[in-house]
């Protein structure tokens, strides 16, 4: 099996000061709490908890809901985005648009959701998009956006490797494995259904642990 792209802390940290805005915010989640792109992309203003400093993943990968950290450092910055998320909300609803998509069961028990500041996207797109149905919602920011910016960032601060959004989340888990974390801990945060996917991390942190030395060089 192939090991995954990981970052030193140094690195980490190069990487974030070359990000600002909702990018940086969605960089240091996936950092931060360990989330896959999309889970950060899809998040809603109900799974934000700033009191238990805690983001619940809903219907991650395999249909499984998780929780995990919200970082301290990041959360002031996120109350000041969402406050402007907020106002855009307020904004569209005032038009007659902004309805946040919906989960189709709860789309058809509760028609009014959508239009509800908890169920709005935390990262909301920049431009309202029409349904088939005529309705005017406001998606989430794609992909492409974050992916471009985190390549940018890449490459302006010197770092040589090959790291995407992805290696974020690789980088939480193996950062957490070399503080002595319970790998099934990180399995938990990381959403992952076995264990032994997880163990991925332990062959990461061999060439990354200080303390671990060649025998050559004790000779």
């Amino acid at each position: 099996r192939r090991l995954p792209v990981v970052m030193t802390r140094d690195e980490v940290k190069a990487v974030l000061a070359e990000l600002s805005g909702p990018h940086l915010l969605a960089a240091s989640l996936m950092y931060g709490g360990g989330l896959r792109l999309k889970e950060t992309l899809t998040l809603r203003i109900k799974d934000i908890d700033f009191d238990q400093a805690t983001v619940t993943v809903r219907s991650g990968k395999g249909d499984r809901d998780r929780s995990t950290f919200l970082p301290a450092r990041a959360a002031e910055d996120l109350r000041q985005h969402l406050g402007k998320v907020k106002v855009l909300h307020e904004r569209d609803v005032a038009a007659g648009a902004g309805e946040a998509p919906m989960p189709s069961a709860l789309s058809r028990k509760y028609p009014n959701a959508g239009r509800e500041w908890a169920w709005q996207f935390a990262f909301p797109s920049s431009h309202l998009t029409p349904d088939d149905d005529g309705t005017i919602r406001r998606w989430h920011v794609a992909a492409a956006t974050v992916q471009k910016a985190m390549k940018t960032a890449v490459r302006k601060s010197g770092v040589p490797k090959s790291a995407t959004v992805h290696a974020l989340r690789h980088s939480f888990a193996t950062h957490l494995l070399m503080k002595g974390v319970d790998i099934r801990q990180i399995q938990d945060l990381l959403g992952h259904s076995s264990v032994e996917t997880t163990m991925v991390y332990t062959h990461v942190i061999r060439s990354m642990r200080p303390d671990l030395r060649s025998p050559l060089d004790e000779l």
